[in-house]
């Protein structure tokens, strides 16, 4: 199994995505009315235009809690078997630890860490 084999993988994964969005699209019920297009915000119906350009730090902060969340999503299963794994494993996580150390130091020096 050499190219041909990658080249079948990826041509059925294309036909399988396509079947799905194909599928869904002719059975899923679907209404089009005025209503249905509106902006909703928090049951609040808006006043005004709804494109607004929102400031970069808001997405900056949600990327750091991304980033840290997931880190939390690594600790805790290593955390369980880190006697089992030995030195190996403490030395990798100090270096996990170390990149997501230099991510903080970034966000700190780019100021995305301030909340205006």
């Amino acid at each position: 199994m050499g190219i041909e084999g990658l080249l079948l993988f990826f041509v059925l994964g294309i036909i399988m995505v396509g079947m799905g969005i194909l599928i869904s699209n002719l059975v899923a019920p679907s209404s089009y009315n005025e209503q249905k297009l509106e902006a909703y915000e928090s049951g609040i119906p808006t006043i005004g235009a709804s494109w607004v350009q929102f400031r970069v730090g808001y997405y900056l902060f949600a990327i750091m809690f991304l980033i840290f969340d997931v880190e939390t999503v690594f600790i805790f299963p290593w955390a369980v078997v880190m006697k089992e794994l030995g030195m190996v494993a403490f030395i990798e996580i100090l270096i996990f630890f170390f990149i997501l150390g230099l991510g903080l130091l970034y966000a700190w020096k780019k100021k995305a860490l301030k909340w205006e």
